[in-house]
This record gives C-alpha cells, sequence and structure tokens, in this order.
C-alpha cells in the first residue's frame, strides 16, 4: 500500500460506552484502492470516483459505526480488525449476525434497498475504516457486472456462514464453539485460514457469536486448551489442527490436504 495523505484529527462523539474518541483520518488514493480485491475489478477512474469526498479513520474496540433503524447510507470498508453486526431480540437479547474482518464491506444494504440500517455494527478490535458516499457506489453497482457480481459473491458468502451457523445452533457447544474460532480465525486472516491466530476477544463475544453462556464457553475452552485442541497465546486463540473441524464437518476435508 502506498503512503497516505492528507492526514488531520478529527473528534468525534461516539455513541458507544467510550465517550469522546478521537480519530485519526486520512485520504487513500485510487490505486491503493484497486489494491483491495473488493475493487479490483474496477479501473483507476472508476476508483477515484468511488473515492469522491471519502475518509479513513482510526477507531477503538467497541466504536459504534451505524445503528440500526438509521437512515443514514455511507457505504464502510473494514480495512484492518474486526467488527460485529448485531441485533437485540424484543427480551433485549444481543443476537450476532456475522463478523466482519478486513476488506469486508458493510453498511451496503441500505444503500441498496433504500431501507434503514438493518443491525448495528460494533468494533470488535482497534483497526481503521473507509468510509465512501453511497451514490457513486450504487453507480459503479448498475453499470458494472464484474463489481455486481463480486459484491453479490460476497453477499453469498455471509449467507452461507450464516446457514452453517443456523444449522449448529442444536449441535453441541463444543461444536458450535469450535466453528466460531474457526470462523473468528477465517475473518482475522487475509488467507481465510481457520486455524489463524484471533486477536484477544472477550469470552462474552464468543459466548455471543456460537450461542453459548459464558460459562459454557469458558469450560468449553479450557477443556479444548487441556486437549492440545486450542492454543493460548496471551489471550490469542488458535485451533491446532483441521481433525477436530474435519471430524464435525465444520471445514470441508480438501481444504487442509
Amino acid at each position: 500500500m502506498s503512503s497516505f495523505i492528507n492526514v488531520f484529527y478529527y473528534l468525534e462523539f461516539s455513541s458507544s460506552s467510550l465517550g469522546q474518541v478521537i480519530l485519526l483520518m486520512t485520504k487513500i488514493n485510487a490505486e491503493d484502492l484497486n489494491a483491495y480485491q473488493l475493487f479490483s475489478c474496477l479501473t483507476i477512474e472508476q476508483c477515484s470516483k468511488l473515492l469522491d469526498r471519502h475518509f479513513v479513520s482510526t477507531h477503538s474496540a467497541e466504536q459504534v459505526f451505524l445503528m440500526e433503524e438509521e437512515w443514514e447510507k455511507t457505504i464502510f470498508v473494514l480495512l484492518s480488525g474486526l467488527a460485529k453486526v448485531r441485533t437485540y431480540t424484543a427480551d433485549g437479547i444481543e443476537v450476532v449476525m456475522s463478523v466482519l474482518g478486513t476488506n469486508d464491506l458493510f453498511g451496503e444494504m441500505a444503500a441498496l434497498d433504500d431501507l434503514p440500517r438493518s443491525a448495528d455494527v460494533v468494533a470488535l478490535t482497534p483497526g481503521r475504516v473507509l468510509k465512501l458516499r453511497s451514490s457513486p457506489f450504487e453507480t459503479l453497482l448498475h453499470k458494472e457486472v464484474a463489481f455486481a457480481l463480486t459484491i453479490a459473491k460476497l453477499e453469498a458468502s455471509r449467507l452461507r456462514d450464516l446457514n452453517l451457523r443456523f444449522a449448529l445452533h442444536t449441535s453441541d457447544a463444543t461444536s458450535r464453539i469450535l466453528n466460531s474460532l474457526a470462523y473468528l480465525a477465517r475473518k482475522s486472516s487475509i488467507n481465510n485460514d481457520s486455524l489463524a491466530f484471533i486477536p484477544p476477544l472477550a469470552q462474552k463475544e464468543l459466548g455471543v457469536l456460537s450461542g453459548s453462556s459464558r460459562e459454557t464457553t469458558s469450560r468449553v475452552i479450557n477443556k479444548l486448551k487441556n486437549r492440545g485442541i486450542l492454543e493460548d497465546n496471551k489471550g490469542s486463540l488458535r485451533i491446532t489442527s483441521p481433525e477436530p473441524l474435519i471430524k464435525r464437518s465444520l471445514i470441508p476435508l480438501g481444504n487442509y490436504k
């Protein structure tokens, strides 16, 4: 990536519990954007149009990027870090619909269907995010078939992940937690690696993602560590072997031949 330009500081009032958050904001050029896989099918000129009045900001964990029921239509690209897409049931129970990793797009649904935001998006780790105007994004979707297909494939992969988690919701806690760990590892890795290290996260987050209580999550994590299935490096977790995932049909056998 080439160097960012036009660095300046901006003070934003976050709706999260962090209160005032100081964000370092920068600009990114068309060549930088084109280097990301999501936008590699576009020309440099098209990337320049997409970057009209954009900005890049750094953020802390727990930063709220967007909130459910908002009508605002900004498009976001997570340049680094992890974030969760969440909603709440009528009883106030948090439900994590998906996790976002480096290069993931979010906020596009409101731009596509002209409806309010369907969920909150909240940072799980520190990182950087790119904010884009929706109108150039929508124009490119209508004009560039390759770009529209890229976005469609992204949505399809998210639906597959959600389908697997839904299929596992009646499975044992170990399977659900292993699947969540592998999912987080893929989102933490640029190579989509289920055995990659996961940044330190509160066990509460893993419990919500897997549909397990905090006590059950802690018990299963300790069991997996004791059996050598899970490695802990200063809070960063990693599944040590694909066998437990293959045994439970959580990843295809061919992924680790």
